[in-house]
């Protein structure tokens, strides 16, 4: 007779456990403390120190599906640590080798990555699918995380003692300058989110904003609020996909949508956004980017962060964005400015504030695993920031009416 299953998984977790330790011993850039039955084992050294207790030996199997099973373990708490962001940066500075690997398959990989995208293209229906599993998730999730003007992207700290409603209105007063937004324009926003840029600008500079997303949570918030503000003639609110706009406008803004368009449709976004300018037009666009060698492997990657937070989002790299604009569009590359450094503290404070809240986020019906993973996903991203494994890039782009002289 065979023996029992749990006997089994016990000889599983024996094996990755020791395939784990293995490739721990070459941690280089940090340090990690593991706690294990009590049993320290201190690999690497130097700063980040990080520390991890494994609660459970179910883990290590799961370890084989990559940051998923990082996640999926840390959501089920068969390991935790008490810094969390500490465990991801010395992941991130260890991750080399592993990006090598990786890109080494992309060649095998991409006549299967290209048959997928036919089957996975983000249609409409599709966009409009994971749009509303991350950010139809519940307005009372986004107001516990968020500061009062809703920015869920990042915010500029220009000073230390800034509160993040205070770096979140820097960072709009930011884009409205760049723009050099006046009353008589008339500004389109692709990705309007709650409304906070719609708002400012309008408030501020006076101008109207048509600005649209495939949120139905975000669009009924927007045209709330601006009832409430009584900035009705000043804010027309669109519940459209960007493929579907028309008109034509003197200013565009899109900040971090592009995320969400698909590596597929990345040409597509911009030639319609070119399209939707007027000759004089200008465009801001806020993206969050991965590293132009990392791109390739991005494409294909089911990761953490794309199974459970983003579904099939891909960020694109900064030569994509570059190729694009060049090769589907009339427009240029007036201006750019690398924020990431600042998303560290948005992180920080949006990750703060969310765990703040946890006993409220339960009575609201989110549940355990629901806030963990969400606390490693914050988590995540702050040292992915933290250690330049990803970027945030502000592009203004213009129409050759626009481009300034040579």
């Amino acid at each position: 007779m065979s023996g029992p299953p749990l006997g089994r998984s016990a000889a599983v977790q024996r094996a990755c456990r020791r395939l784990f330790s293995s490739l721990l011993r070459h941690l280089e850039g940090g340090s990690l403390l593991i706690v294990e039955d009590e049993q320290p084992r201190l690999l690497g050294e130097g700063a980040p120190a990080a520390t991890v207790h494994i609660l459970s030996r179910r883990l290590w199997p799961l370890l084989l599906r990559g940051s998923v099973g990082l996640a999926d373990g840390y959501a089920e708490g068969l390991w935790d640590s008490p810094d969390v962001t500490k465990v991801i940066a010395l992941a991130a500075r260890n991750a080399a080798r592993v990006d090598a690997a990786r890109r080494r398959l992309a060649p095998i990989a991409s006549p299967l990555q290209r048959a997928r995208s036919l089957l996975q293209a983000n249609t409409r229906r599709r966009n409009r699918r994971d749009i509303e599993a991350h950010y139809d998730l519940g307005d009372d999730l986004f107001e516990l995380m968020l500061d009062p003007t809703m920015m869920y992207s990042c915010a500029v700290f220009e000073r230390e003692d800034m509160t993040l409603e205070q770096a979140s209105l820097a960072k709009l007063e930011r884009v409205c300058d760049k723009l050099e937004l006046e009353e008589h324009h008339r500004v389109l926003e692709i990705g309007g989110g709650w409304g906070g840029f719609a708002l400012h600008a309008a408030r501020t500079r006076g101008c109207h904003v048509t600005t649209t997303t495939i949120s139905r949570h975000q669009y009924e918030r927007m045209r709330r609020e601006v009832a409430r503000q009584g900035l009705g003639q000043h804010i027309t609110v669109l519940g459209k996909d960007y493929r579907d706009l028309a008109g034509s406008y003197d200013r565009l803004v899109s900040i971090e949508m592009i995320e969400a368009v698909g590596w597929q449709h990345f040409g597509q976004f911009f030639a319609k956004c070119s399209q939707l300018l007027a000759p004089d037009g200008a465009m801001l666009l806020q993206a969050i980017t991965i590293a132009d060698g990392a791109y390739e492997v991005e494409k294909a990657s089911k990761s953490f962060i794309k199974t459970y937070i983003f579904p099939n989002g891909c960020l694109p790299s900064l030569s994509v964005i570059k190729h694009c604009v060049a090769e589907r569009t009339d427009m240029g590359i007036v201006d750019f400015d690398e924020i990431g450094a600042h998303y560290v503290e948005t992180l920080k404070r949006w990750r703060e504030r969310f765990t703040a809240n946890a006993e409220r986020l339960a009575e609201l019906g989110y549940d355990s695993r629901f806030r963990r993973l969400w606390t490693l996903y914050l988590a995540y991203c702050e040292a992915g920031f933290a250690e330049r494994r990803i970027s945030d890039w502000q592009l203004l782009l213009a129409k050759p009416g626009r481009m300034p002289a040579a």
